[in-house]
């Protein structure tokens, strides 16, 4: 099976640039401390990249 991700929003979005903000909406997140889990593909993993400042992500197996 493949893997997942689980993100979590950890930094708050005031004061960040509008791609930023937009990128994080687009990962389903919504508030601070809100997690998701999202299918681990390369899309993912750049958007992942873009604001990994912002997130804490923990790999799922399975």
């Amino acid at each position: 099976m493949a893997n997942k991700l689980e993100i979590t929003l950890k930094r708050s979005l005031i004061g960040r640039p509008e791609d930023q903000r937009v990128t994080v909406k687009t990962l389903g997140l919504r508030k601070v401390n809100h997690s998701v889990v999202q299918e681990d593909n390369p899309s993912i993993r750049g958007m992942v990249n873009k604001v990994s400042h912002l997130l804490n992500v923990k790999e799922i197996k399975g």
